[in-house]
């Protein structure tokens, strides 16, 4: 069991109950827009996928330069898979999730703390969080500014926030329809909206530099001129989990560059994601 933070949940908030599978459940339960399929897809994935994996590097390099005060609250955490990253290097993290499979999920990997709940059902008291996460979590929320500006009451001054975007409109295509996305995100939309909620900015970037070209070839331009065959959730499999050769190498050496230069502070002008650093005004 890894014990991603010792506390008491019911410490931080006047919602919740301890059940006896071990995870932390609120009261009162409101509709998920999320489905638990989508938990249950990405599970199948993220342990050999190259991107979760980057993704937790780059999330890791950032949290590494701007660490957070005590544990990072990762709100939508899903199955886990950043929460355990986050854990591991150090930095004790909290999976907040409203989906019972990915709830489950994140407890089958050993982290405990596990709250099966949304942000508002599980009742956090105002600055209770040190920090909190939303790693590819925004863009599904319709009003990205109200859970923004209710973070900003939770999250203690001087606390931080953590969060990654899918980045670009014109990349838009049927897999964030799929995904259930709202939209995607310019760096400066994301830093004025954050801002908006009453964060202050400390870093921002783009990151997966070598794949807006390809996502705008393969799926963006294809599907503005129409071109909309069903989803194939298997091959979305294969792009996550390809197999090794020459291609799927010279992606990994451009990433392990991308990975390096985060790693040393430097920001990056362009990207597939967003990645953003901000610190709770006090």
């Amino acid at each position: 069991m890894i014990h991603s933070a010792v506390i008491d949940p019911r410490t931080l908030a006047g919602n919740l109950d301890l059940a006896p599978d071990g995870l932390w459940w609120p009261r009162s339960r409101s509709r998920v827009d999320y489905p638990d399929e989508g938990n249950a897809f990405c599970f199948q994935v993220e342990d050999q996928s190259f991107w979760f994996q980057h993704r937790n590097r780059c999330i890791l390099a950032a949290v590494a330069r701007f660490p957070p005060p005590g544990p990072v609250f990762d709100i939508g955490g899903g199955n886990g898979f950043v929460a355990r990253a986050l854990t591991q290097a150090g930095h004790p993290a909290v999976v907040v999730e409203p989906g019972p499979v990915g709830a489950r999920n994140a407890q089958a990997r050993g982290l405990s703390p596990v709250i099966c709940s949304t942000l508002d059902d599980a009742g956090f008291h105002p600055g209770a969080l040190p920090a909190a996460g939303l790693f590819d979590v925004l863009e599904h929320i319709e009003d990205d500014r109200g859970v923004l500006r209710r973070l900003a009451s939770l999250v203690r001054p001087g606390g931080r926030l953590y969060v990654t975007v899918p980045a670009y409109q014109w990349l838009w295509s049927g897999e964030d329809v799929l995904g259930g996305h709202h939209r995607r995100y310019g760096l400066g939309a994301l830093a004025r909206v954050v801002r908006e909620a009453g964060f202050a900015v400390e870093f921002a970037t783009y990151f997966f530099w070598p794949l807006p070209l390809p996502i705008l070839l393969v799926r963006a331009i294809p599907w503005r001129l129409g071109h909309r065959p069903p989803v194939d959730v298997e091959a979305i499999k294969r792009e996550l989990k390809p197999p090794t050769g020459p291609a799927v190498d010279l992606l990994t050496a451009l990433l392990g560059l991308e990975r390096k230069w985060l790693e040393g502070g430097g920001r990056l002008p362009f990207g597939g994601s967003c990645l953003l650093v901000a610190r709770r005004e006090d």
